[in-house]
């Protein structure tokens, strides 16, 4: 990995400048930690604190204890940082930073360690020079883990001791004692997550690799180590990245082409704020915009990432006027043709992060943006001047992505007027339900005429809609929406969701709140199924985000011995029934399309709310999300054949 990313090395524009961390002039002891309030309410409330009690709030207690030895990274004092999965659900994070401090507290009377693990809101980072940046200063830090940890233990080196402390629910077991002397400093948190707090206690390795690979990046020069060793043996990963977002962003495009040879690049500060950002164009019409505050993914962008896109805009729309790309009677690019194919990332340090929620979804700060927009627009200058090459390619990218907007505007306003949806009358094929609530309404987008009948015939008419769709839909993923709006049955699924879309979408207008994808279970059931799925995400993502879109699970199996009928899911379950059976006589139906069934076996096994099985379609990485969507919708054939033979080993239940 470091031999490829030192090839890529020679392509990039780098725009530094050196900073001093002083140091040396950094205090770090028990004056600086500051006490807010107390530890109680965590425990209560959890959620409150860690966002929930499911997946995303038990890996969160990982991310608040790294988030302290990222700290100590940031500031210049840890240079390794090592995760540890442990059998009984243990996770330990040890970093070589200059440990937590250990002396007395002068506001608690108790030792500044005990003080920081035990009480919410205490921490270096509320005042003083410990901390010039932190990841964690709005985060509820080490002592919220405590506090929902059935044990936790922290090891401390430091002033030539090892300092111990141990924790049950958030109480100390014992007072902070010196059990050895070390020429180390450090900290050392274990902690194991308490039962009682969390549904289920399972740590997801490749979550907790994701995570830590994207940390790696944006902490140029620190090394982590990721150590599994749940299941007897040792698993080791590890990560190290000296070009910081210069790597992160060739690691983003993967496969995909670059239209230009060199990435625009910059690393400098102003208003005091560390700003580093980063983009490409590909040859694409989606964009992907990563934006971080103190290492905090921020996923809902906020003013860091507002400056950047202003400065981008107002940039290349100069430089175009100034080198005429642009004539002085064409309008300016606006942002969506400046983003097209944009692949960006952008990643600042500050003093104070004002983030919204404690999620951390978004950052607040005004001179974040201000920062931002002034080193971006500076640099970016530079750069094109710099590469005429890269800029022509650049700006014919934009200015190709105006056309096509307009174009495309053009033709949906054609098509709006020519009565696509003129008075919203719905699709003829579509047997709607009687029910008018969209709380309790249903509509099963099924594949085929046949099933489309039986579905009719089967359903509950007072809440089940039905949509029967004939073949397959265009491939959204390779068209405009000029072009989509003219395929007769993605209209007819448009003004069925009475959502409209695009701009005029309102997700208040839907008419359903379950809306199933009932596709055969072949290969071509599974391609219309993918069909589907990336209209919607593309074109309705907030009916995914909503929960309301589904996929139906119809039974591949269907037994039967004498009179008495049971239906499988999957060939294990298929299995198990042949042997209750008694294994003889058993007549075994293999169903490849919804159109075998009769109204009544389609009703009780595949839309009966009481015996069916939904799955509901959840994005938990939007920008994984994304990147699949590009590889097997995409135009590119490469990316798609490398995937499929990366992952056929994998496949099940293919029909040959």
């Amino acid at each position: 990995m470091v031999k490829k990313q030192e090839k890529n090395e020679k392509k990039l524009v780098v725009l530094e400048d050196n900073f001093d961390n002083n140091k040396a002039s950094v205090s770090y002891s028990a004056k600086d930690i500051y006490v807010l309030e107390g530890l109680e309410p965590v425990r209560k409330r959890p959620g409150m604190y860690i966002g929930s009690t499911g997946v995303d709030g038990l890996h969160h207690l990982i991310w608040e204890v790294v988030d302290n030895s990222l700290d100590e990274a940031m500031a210049g004092f840890a240079k390794n940082i090592k995760i540890e999965l442990l059998p009984d659900n243990k996770v330990a994070v040890t970093d070589d930073g200059r440990g937590i401090p250990v002396d007395f507290h002068p506001q608690t009377k108790k030792s500044a360690l005990e003080t920081a693990l035990c009480t919410l809101h205490a921490g270096g980072k509320f005042g003083g020079e410990s901390y010039k940046v932190s990841g964690g200063l709005h985060g509820v830090g080490v002592s919220v883990v405590n506090a929902l940890s059935t044990w936790m233990k922290a090891e401390v080196n430091k002033d030539g001791g090892v300092y111990v402390q141990e924790y049950k629910r958030g109480e100390p077991q014992y007072k902070v004692k010196k059990t050895g002397k070390s020429d180390k400093t450090g900290t050392k948190i274990i902690f194991q997550p308490d039962s009682q707090i969390f549904s289920k206690i399972e740590f997801d390795k490749k979550r907790i690799l994701d995570h830590l690979r994207q940390q790696a990046y944006l902490t140029k020069g620190v090394r982590i180590e990721v150590i599994d060793e749940r299941d007897g043996g040792a698993f080791h990963y590890g990560f190290y990245f000296d070009g910081g977002l210069k790597a992160f962003i060739r690691y983003i495009v993967g496969d995909r082409e670059i239209i230009h040879d060199n990435v625009f690049y910059v690393h400098r500060q102003a208003e005091n704020v560390d700003v580093e950002a980063t983009f490409v164009y590909i040859n694409d019409q989606e964009n992907e915009e990563l934006s971080f505050a103190n290492n905090i993914y921020t996923p809902d962008g906020g003013m860091h990432l507002t400056g950047f896109r202003t400065a981008i805009t107002r940039t290349l729309n100069d430089f175009a006027r100034k080198e005429a790309y642009l004539k002085e009677s064409d309008e300016n690019l606006i942002g969506d043709d400046v983003r097209e194919g944009l692949i960006a990332a952008v990643s600042i340090k500050i003093k104070e992060p004002q983030f919204e929620g404690q999620t951390k979804a978004r950052l607040g700060n005004p001179e974040a943006r201000t920062a931002v927009e002034a080193v971006a627009s500076e640099a970016l200058k530079e750069f094109l001047e710099r590469h005429s090459n890269d800029t022509r390619k650049i700006l014919e990218k934009n200015l190709l992505a105006a056309k096509a907007r307009k174009a495309a505007k053009a033709a949906k306003e054609t098509v709006l007027r020519k009565g696509a949806f003129e008075g919203l009358t719905l699709p003829g094929k579509l047997a709607d339900c009687s029910s008018r609530h969209a709380e309790e309404s249903e509509l099963f987008i099924v594949e085929g005429d046949s099933a489309g009948g039986s579905a009719k015939q089967g359903r509950d008419r007072r809440f089940q809609a039905i949509l029967p769709l004939k073949g397959k839909i265009l491939n959204v993923e390779k068209s405009r929406i000029d072009k989509m709006l003219l395929n007769k049955e993605i209209r007819s699924l448009v003004v069925a969701l009475g959502t409209a879309i695009a701009e005029n979408f309102d997700i208040g207008k839907l008419r359903y709140h379950k809306i199933v994808l009932m596709t055969d279970a072949d290969v071509d059931g599974a391609h219309i199924r993918t069909l589907l799925l990336t209209l919607f995400y593309r074109y309705f993502p907030k009916i995914i985000d909503g929960g309301f879109l589904y996929i139906a699970q119809p039974p591949l199996f269907r037994l039967q011995k004498g009179k008495e009928i049971k239906y499988a899911y999957d060939e294990a379950v298929k299995e198990k029934l042949v042997k209750a059976f008694g294994g003889e006589g058993v007549n075994v139906q293999r169903y490849k399309g919804l159109g075998e069934m009769n109204p009544n076996q389609l009703w009780e096994t595949t839309m009966d709310p009481s015996t069916r099985i939904l799955k509901r379609v959840e994005v938990d990485d939007t920008v994984q999300a994304d990147h699949l969507f590009d590889i097997l919708m995409g135009e590119e054939v490469e990316p798609r054949k490398n995937f499929i033979q990366a992952h056929a080993a994998a496949v099940k239940n293919l029909d040959i």
